[in-house]
């Protein structure tokens, strides 16, 4: 990923050439725990064999359930691990938001799938993202809640 820091902003480059990683969720300074599954989709889209590892809780991989439905390539090996197998095409389908993050990241899932992805059980997504519709309608996304 191509991005530099200044003093008070990141400036993000576009790149089409995600490399696989590993990625360590930790306290902070670490990685934080709650962008792991916007981080997941992400990996999607890497070339080659991604980890993912969130020591810190269980249950924090609900949104690789839906992945799956979307055609990604998600091993979970253990509460605390999954592979991630990438460059995958995602498709849209129809998911369901299990919690906030999770929510947050199918959004950026459809955003990146072929064809319409619907998301059920927004009322997740909304307690910690208002109007967030409107705000991706603005940077030109195709998003409608119905």
């Amino acid at each position: 990923v191509n991005f530099e820091v200044r003093d008070q902003e990141i400036l993000v480059k576009p790149s089409k050439n995600f490399q696989a990683t590993k990625i360590q969720v930790l306290p902070y300074p670490g990685f934080p725990t709650d962008l792991q599954p916007q981080a997941s989709v992400i990996l999607t889209q890497a070339q080659g064999k991604s980890i993912i590892h969130d020591p810190l809780y269980e249950n924090r991989f609900q949104h690789l359930h839906e992945l799956r439905k979307m055609g990604a390539d998600i091993e979970i090996t253990d509460p605390h691990r999954a592979l991630v197998f990438g460059r995958t095409e995602l498709i849209g389908s129809k998911l369901n938001a299990s919690d906030i993050r999770s929510g947050a990241a199918l959004i950026l899932a459809g955003l990146i799938a072929k064809n319409q992805t619907q998301i059920e059980n927004i009322s997740q997504i909304e307690r910690g993202h208002e109007k967030i519709e409107e705000k991706l309608k603005s940077l030109g996304a195709q998003i409608e809640k119905v």
